[in-house]
């Protein structure tokens, strides 16, 4: 038996060609081709396929309930984050500064009055006038150099602060050279401390003012940015308690049950963080208000006084150097320039007293204004005793009264200057212990509100998920 050979080409036997499987009829010429369905669309899909049954609709629910919450927290943290830690400049940064700034402007007027009062006195110069003037020469300087490492590169403050810098020495140089001439008697020795006076009052204490400026608009801007309230975190705490109380509503609907204990807990902790949130801040705000009503209004306007009583010391002073060369013309009539500048200065302090004696709110910094107001007005009647004296041509008798050892100007100032400190003093502590009170009421809520949100969030998902375990 033998089998037959499979037919083939050399057979005769005709084959039929071989046809590659076909799909389905031929598309119409000129027909779109079928696009593909992105994977985008096809998530889509499957999501609305889900959200048609329960156990779909339950994870959606879930995740929105988790991510809502942990955006709750995310917000939180990020902006009481940022005002605490401007609250926290404002107390440890900013408004020490704008202290160091008052200082440097007051340290370097001193001087000026230091340097004046040491030459009048001539040959007769004290060892405490002296150490007075390089106490503030020293003050200044040490100042400076906190100033400059916290100024940042190319800031208004920064080029302040490298002017005083170069002036400082130059200043030094011509009050030197004035105590060198007025020792040996040469009458240049009143010309160059004229000079030094100039190059303070028209350069130096600008240039100081100036770095006091920026300090305190850089303390306002700091207060600015602790003070407003976290209203996007407010608001999103709303949406995530109302978005936990529907779903819960929707849950006790469904199942008639009327707790579920992952969505209780998640409502509990997002009600934490919100009251956490609005009375922690609510406190702190009251507290840095308190600290600048109370605190850096009432101090700028004590070192506003302080300066001008040294000003006014100053140009005292340099009266009697002077002794009538310069002179200002107002409206047609001549005065002596310094005396001029002299009255100015006492009602700058006069108003300066009478405000600072109404931001007062105890007796602590009360009394020591009152007690400057006094000082001031006996200064005044003994200024125009010495200026009588002065303008009559009885020139040590003038001298006597201004920088004599008792009955003088000088005790007048004297006690201004240290009624001024001990007020200042006051207002540096009240100002430490509100600004502290209001920046401590921030502590650990950024962490808290963060933590807290996590744990909100498991327990949606949990909570969620118990309600899916019914469907396995």
């Amino acid at each position: 038996m033998s089998s037959a050979a499979p037919p083939g080409p050399g057979s005769g036997v005709p084959t039929l060609p071989s046809v590659p499987p076909q799909s389905g009829p031929p598309a119409p010429v000129g027909a779109p081709a079928q696009a593909r369905r992105t994977a985008f669309a096809e998530g889509a899909e499957r999501l609305r396929a889900a959200a048609t049954t329960e156990p779909g609709r339950l994870r959606i629910i879930g995740a929105v309930l988790a991510l809502l919450v942990v955006a709750f927290g995310a917000v939180t943290a990020w902006e009481t984050s940022d005002r605490a830690a401007a609250a926290d400049d404002v107390l440890h940064s900013s408004q020490p500064l704008s202290s160091d700034a008052a200082d440097i402007y007051r340290s370097l007027a001193d001087a000026n009055t230091a340097a004046s009062s040491g030459f009048l006195a001539g040959g007769q110069e004290t060892a405490q006038s002296r150490d007075r003037y390089e106490k503030d020469i020293r003050t200044a300087a040490e100042k400076l150099v906190t100033a400059a490492a916290s100024s940042e590169p190319g800031s208004p403050s920064e080029a302040a602060v490298s002017k005083l810098n170069k002036l400082l020495p130059e200043y030094k140089g011509l009050v030197e050279r004035a105590r060198t001439y007025n020792r040996q008697g040469y009458p240049v020795g009143g010309a160059y401390l004229r000079y030094a006076n100039d190059k303070m009052q028209n350069e130096m204490l600008p240039a100081a003012e100036d770095l006091y400026k920026k300090e305190n608009e850089k303390l306002r801007s700091d207060y600015g940015n602790a003070t407003p309230y976290p209203w996007a975190s407010i608001a999103l705490g709303v949406l995530v308690l109302a978005a936990l109380a529907w779903a819960q509503q929707r849950n006790y609907r469904r199942t008639n049950r009327v707790l579920n204990h992952g969505l209780v807990a998640a409502t509990a902790t997002a009600t934490v963080v919100l009251l956490w949130l609005v009375v922690g801040h609510s406190v702190a705000r009251a507290g840095l208000n308190d600290s600048y009503d109370h605190g850096v209004r009432s101090l700028n306007v004590l070192h506003d006084a302080r300066i001008a009583s040294l000003k006014a010391r100053g140009n005292e002073n340099l009266s009697l150097v002077a002794r009538g060369a310069e002179t200002i013309t107002v409206d047609g009539t001549t005065y002596d320039a310094f005396y001029y500048d002299f009255d100015k200065d006492m009602l700058a302090l006069g108003k300066g007293l009478t405000e600072a004696g109404r931001l007062a709110d105890d007796q602590a910094g009360g009394k020591p204004v009152e007690a400057a107001e006094g000082n001031m007005t006996v200064w005044k009647k003994r200024h125009a005793s010495a200026r009588a004296e002065d303008e009559n041509g009885n020139y040590q008798q003038a001298l006597d009264k201004v920088i004599g050892a008792r009955g003088a100007t000088g005790e007048c100032f004297d006690s201004v200057d240290d009624n001024l400190r001990t007020a200042i003093t006051h207002e540096q502590t009240e100002f430490r212990q509100a600004a502290g009170d209001g920046r401590d009421a921030m502590m650990g809520l950024p962490v808290g509100a963060a933590v807290l949100a996590v744990l909100g969030a498991a327990g949606a998902l949990l909570g969620i998920g118990r309600r899916l375990s019914e469907y396995r």
